[in-house]
């Protein structure tokens, strides 16, 4: 792990590159999504598999992880100013290389707002179970940089006292099992990760970032013309089990010759539940690209 200075976040901390990977490919940059427990363990399988090949980096988004904790604020322009930075800097390392990323979930939006603002960053893009596309909300068209947080929200959840019991509550081992077999969509899921999800939620400053995700702040009020206006070959992956299984938006990006849309009979996490398939499927994404 290494730090890296992100002037409007603090620290950040950087994984990579994995040893073994050939240094001539194009280098790689996985981004975990955010909860009350998120950390760039979320993305260890596709890190470890991926730096057996090719330079394979990682970081933990502020607010998470080993990452700087501070009060924030945080929002979809802290989280991607903070990816552009280490996509920055992995670039730099690599005699300017165009990066392959992955991001999961939210931090889907993360990646595609900085593939839209610097595309020269990027060669090409994986989302894995992507946030923006659900009916109940439908399209996504306010005003730039708009998100979908709500200050009495926060404010409430802010409260002294009141902050320190719910994210106590909330990141309760049996509660945070309780999520990931959710996410998982099944009664198993990966034991490690468990471990380190409430590991890392019992850092100093751990609440702080979770309380603008659960006021919504961390979601982009923008972010349907975003993703229509990508150019990157882009492979989009979800499952069909668990909470996250409404995709109906992706049905409008499917028709876009740059887009790849896979459905996996797996819940949110496909890199953990089925890694073998899941893998096979993006060396042959980027194999055709």
């Amino acid at each position: 792990m290494w730090e890296l200075e992100d002037p409007s976040s603090g620290p950040l901390a950087v994984y990579g590159p994995a040893a073994g990977g050939s240094p001539n490919q194009p280098p790689l940059l996985v981004i975990h999504s955010v909860n009350a427990a998120a950390s760039g363990a979320e993305m260890r399988t596709i890190y470890d598999e991926m730096g057996k090949e090719r330079p394979t980096y990682g970081f933990d988004l502020p607010g998470f992880g080993r990452s700087y904790r501070g009060p924030g604020p945080y929002s979809p322009r802290v989280m991607t100013d903070a990816l552009l930075a280490v996509a920055t800097e992995v670039q730099r390392r690599h005699d300017a290389q165009p990066i392959d990323a992955v991001a999961l979930s939210t931090a889907c939006e993360f990646l595609a707002r900085a593939a839209t603002e610097h595309s020269d960053l990027f060669r090409t893009l994986a989302l894995i179970s992507p946030t923006g596309f659900d009916r109940r909300r439908g399209r996504r068209d306010g005003p730039p940089g708009s998100t979908l947080g709500s200050s009495a929200v926060h404010a409430f959840l802010s409260m002294p006292g009141l902050s320190d019991l719910m994210f106590g509550l909330l990141t309760r081992p049996s509660v945070v099992r309780y999520f990931l077999k959710r996410a998982f969509g099944s009664e198993t899921i990966d034991e490690d990760l468990w471990k380190y999800c409430v590991q890392s939620a019992a850092a100093p400053g751990a609440k702080h970032a979770p309380l603008y995700f659960l006021s919504g702040y961390l979601f982009s009020g923008d972010i349907t013309p975003i993703y229509e206006a990508l150019t990157h070959p882009v492979w989009a992956v979800h499952g069909v089990r668990g909470d996250f299984v409404d995709y109906t938006g992706l049905s409008a990006l499917r028709r876009k010759p740059n887009w790849t849309v896979t459905e996996l009979q797996t819940g949110a996490l496909p890199h953990f539940e089925i890694e073998d398939d899941f893998m096979a499927r993006y060396r042959e994404f980027l194999a055709a690209h």
